[in-house]
C-alpha cells in the first residue's frame, strides 16, 4: 500500500513539473500565437510562400506572355473587368496576378540570400571584434562607422552602379550595405556573454578560443540576431525593389515587384492597378514581416516574458 501511494505520488509531481515547464519550443509557440498581429502576418506570409514556390502551377498564365487583345485589362471587380485575369493586365497585356506570382519568387530569394549573406560574415565580424576589442574589434568597429555613414540604399545603389545589374550582385549590394547591423548586434551580444559565469566556466575548464566563440557564446546570442534577421529581410524586399525601381535590379522582361512598378509609373493615372497591385503587396508583405519580427521578439526576449 505505501509503495502505491508512494508511486502515486512520484507520478504526480512528475505531471506537476510537466505542466509547470513545458518544453521550450512548446512555450515559444504558445508565447508566438498569444500575439495575433503576428499570427495573421505569419499566415499571409506562408500564402505568399506558396503563391511564389508554386508560382509554375498555381499561376494561370506566363508571367511574360503578352495578350495585345487585352491591354490595360481591368481588374474583375471593374467595368469591363474580365475574370480571366482577376487583377487585370499591364501596359502590354501581361497578366498581373501571374507576374505577382513569379515576381515573388525573386524579391523574397532574393531578400532571404541577402540576408544569409550579411549574418554569416556580420556574426564572424562581430565574435573577433568581441573576443580581441583592442586590435581587431576597433578596426572592424571603424569600418562598420564608416559604412554606416552612407545611408543603406544609397550604399546598395553605389555598389550596384559598380559591379553592374544583375540578380547576383543584387545580393551582395544588400547585404554588404546591411553588414554593420549584424557586425554591431553580435559583438554588443558576445560582450554581454562574455562576463557571464558559464563563460568562466568554460575557460577554467580549458574551452579553447574557437570552442568558446562558436559552442559556448554564440547559440546564446541567436535570439536577438534572429529577430534581426527578420527585420532585415523586410528591408531586403524594399531595397531589391527600390533597385528595381531605379533600374539597377532585375531587369525585364524578368517579373520582379520593383521593376513592375518601375514600368508602371507612366500609367497611374489611365490604369491605376498596374502600380497598386505590386505596390499594395510589397507594402503587405513588409508589414507583415516586421509584425513576425516583433511576435520573435517578443516569444524570444525573457524579459518581455517576466514584464507580461
Amino acid at each position: 500500500m505505501s509503495n502505491a501511494i508512494l508511486n502515486n505520488g512520484m507520478a504526480m509531481d512528475q505531471d506537476d513539473l510537466s505542466y509547470r515547464y513545458p518544453s521550450p519550443l512548446k512555450e515559444f509557440c504558445q508565447s508566438f500565437a498569444t500575439n495575433r498581429g503576428a499570427s495573421i502576418a505569419l499566415g499571409f506570409i506562408a500564402i505568399v510562400l506558396i503563391a511564389a514556390v508554386f508560382a509554375p502551377w498555381l499561376a494561370p498564365y506566363d508571367p511574360i506572355t503578352q495578350y495585345r487583345d487585352h491591354l490595360m485589362q481591368p481588374p474583375m471587380w471593374q467595368e469591363h473587368g474580365s475574370a480571366a485575369f482577376p487583377l487585370g493586365t499591364d501596359e502590354v497585356g501581361r497578366d498581373i496576378l501571374s507576374r505577382l506570382m513569379y515576381g515573388g519568387r525573386l524579391s523574397l530569394f532574393i531578400g532571404f540570400c541577402a540576408v544569409i549573406f550579411a549574418l554569416i560574415p556580420g556574426a564572424m565580424l562581430g565574435l573577433l571584434a568581441a573576443f580581441y576589442p583592442r586590435f581587431i574589434g576597433v578596426a572592424v568597429m571603424r569600418l562598420m562607422d564608416i559604412m554606416m555613414s552612407m545611408p543603406t540604399l544609397l550604399l546598395a545603389v553605389a555598389i550596384m552602379a559598380v559591379l553592374g545589374p544583375g540578380l547576383l550582385n543584387a545580393m551582395i549590394a544588400i547585404a554588404i550595405a546591411s553588414l554593420p547591423g549584424y557586425v554591431r548586434l553580435t559583438r554588443a551580444s558576445v560582450m554581454m556573454e562574455l562576463n557571464r559565469d558559464y563563460v568562466t566556466a568554460a575557460r577554467v575548464g580549458g574551452a579553447g578560443t574557437l570552442r568558446l566563440m562558436f559552442f559556448t557564446v554564440l547559440p546564446n546570442c541567436m535570439a536577438p540576431l534572429i529577430v534581426h534577421m527578420t527585420m532585415s529581410f523586410s528591408s531586403a524586399i524594399l531595397e531589391i525593389a527600390a533597385l528595381g525601381f531605379l533600374g539597377l535590379g532585375i531587369q525585364p522582361p524578368d517579373p520582379e515587384w520593383g521593376t513592375m512598378l518601375a514600368s508602371a509609373r507612366e500609367y497611374m493615372e489611365r490604369a491605376w492597378w498596374i502600380v497598386t497591385m505590386p505596390g499594395l503587396t510589397i507594402l503587405l508583405s513588409v508589414v507583415s514581416i516586421n509584425l513576425i519580427g516583433d511576435g520573435l521578439r517578443d516569444a524570444l526576449d525573457p524579459r518581455l516574458k517576466q514584464a507580461g
